[in-house]
């Protein structure tokens, strides 16, 4: 069991990558940067999300103090009782009152704050920053997650991408070159 930590969890939605230029090396980038493996793939994302509470329940993840949440959408559209596609980001703020998220968009669709009311945004929108660019000195994580989205992505596009992510899988990452 872990205690006393947190966690970093890199949450990548593949629909982030058709609004990008060069979106093959984009993820090859983000990828080398998180420098661990890809813990799974999941099509639809809240079932990223219920994966990590289950590595959380069962010690193998301490609670996440940060998510990095690359994604087209920001996830936080409704506060229903049950997660799903719409909503999970702001199940995970919910459930771990520590964790800030960056949502590393492109270009915001919109903002959190005109789906959730008053109250709940204001409880979260300390913890919560968005821009086209990873904070400084964001931690690197300790898992990565990735989701397909196959109706909000082109198929080859998505082929392509979900290549790059199987290398990252199976084996751990490639090792960072020592300083000469």
């Amino acid at each position: 069991m872990i205690r006393g930590r947190m966690s970093s969890i890199l949450d990548i939605d593949l629909d982030y990558f058709s609004l990008v230029r060069n979106p093959i090396q984009r993820l090859e980038k983000l990828l080398k940067w998180g420098g661990c493996p890809v813990a799974f793939i999941v099509e639809q994302h809240h079932h990223a999300f219920t994966r990590w509470k289950g590595r959380v329940r069962h010690g193998t993840l301490a609670p996440p103090s940060h998510i990095l949440h690359v994604d087209e959408h920001h996830d936080m559209m409704d506060v229903k009782k049950n997660a799903n596609i719409a909503n999970f980001m702001y199940h995970a703020m919910r459930i771990w009152p520590r964790c800030r998220v960056h949502w590393l968009t492109e270009e915001p669709m919109d903002s959190p704050r005109i789906w959730l009311g008053d109250d709940t945004w204001e409880s979260l929108a300390q913890r919560f920053s968005v821009s086209p660019r990873k904070p400084r000195r964001w931690p690197k994580p300790d898992l990565v997650s990735v989701c397909t989205s196959p109706p909000f992505l082109d198929e080859d596009l998505r082929r392509g991408l979900l290549e790059v992510a199987h290398c990252w899988t199976a084996t751990v990452a490639p090792a960072p070159i020592p300083p000469s």
